[in-house]
């Protein structure tokens, strides 16, 4: 199997794929190990548009410009994962969706956001504060074909940050089965149950048959 440049500078988000994919017997590079320095305008209504934009458009910057940490190499002699993620609140018409990591700018940290959630849902109960998280993953090929998985993972938005093992909106989102948030779970446990886990033990599969 072809080694991975999987789209993403998020290093929490790249330590979680490394350990799921590392049974695959392949090296992941993030953009950053490769030295891309592309932007790939997301501008997809779905989960599943913007991650088959995302790989497409960084596969096609590579095709142009090659790999810049990797001069020896082509972009033929990898597959382009990318992945779009985010968490959808029904409470609040689904927000934030896929504006996830826009949600109130690029530059807002996670502790306000979050914070702008649990204060958005003051006073609801907590059967009314179902809330999902959604991944899905394109995998850009070299011979032109991009293959897509999706997974979700059901729960609902607490009244407090708790837990340091996640990142972005994990210490606010809890499971319904033993009221953790997904920051209290260890990485192994995320990882087997998460909506990118469970994306990514389907794209697996997709990869194995497509090579």
């Amino acid at each position: 199997m072809k080694d991975i440049i999987f789209a993403t500078g998020n290093a929490g988000k790249m330590k979680e794929v490394r350990q799921i994919l590392e049974d695959l017997g392949v090296s992941v590079y993030s953009l950053k190990d490769a030295g891309i320095d592309a932007e790939v305008e997301e501008n997809g209504t779905t989960f599943s548009q913007n991650a088959v934009l995302k790989a497409e458009g960084i596969a096609s910057w590579c095709r142009d410009n090659g790999i810049p940490a990797m001069p020896q190499r082509s972009i033929g002699e990898f597959i382009v994962l990318a992945d779009d993620s985010g968490l959808e609140v029904d409470r609040l018409n689904r927000e934030p969706g896929v504006y996830s990591a826009r949600y109130m700018g690029y530059d807002t940290s996670y502790r306000e956001k979050n914070a702008n959630i649990v204060a958005r849902l003051e006073g609801v109960p907590k059967e009314e504060r179902t809330a999902r998280f959604v991944c899905a993953i394109a995998a850009a090929f070299p011979d032109g074909r991009c293959e897509v998985a999706e997974g979700t993972i059901e729960g609902y938005i607490g009244w407090e940050e708790r837990g340091e093992n996640g990142f972005g909106y994990d210490p606010i989102f809890y499971l319904y089965e033993n009221d953790l948030s997904t920051a209290e779970l260890s990485p192994e446990e995320k990882n087997r149950i998460s909506h990118r886990g469970r994306a990514l033990q389907k794209m697996k599969e997709l990869l194995r048959k497509g090579e």
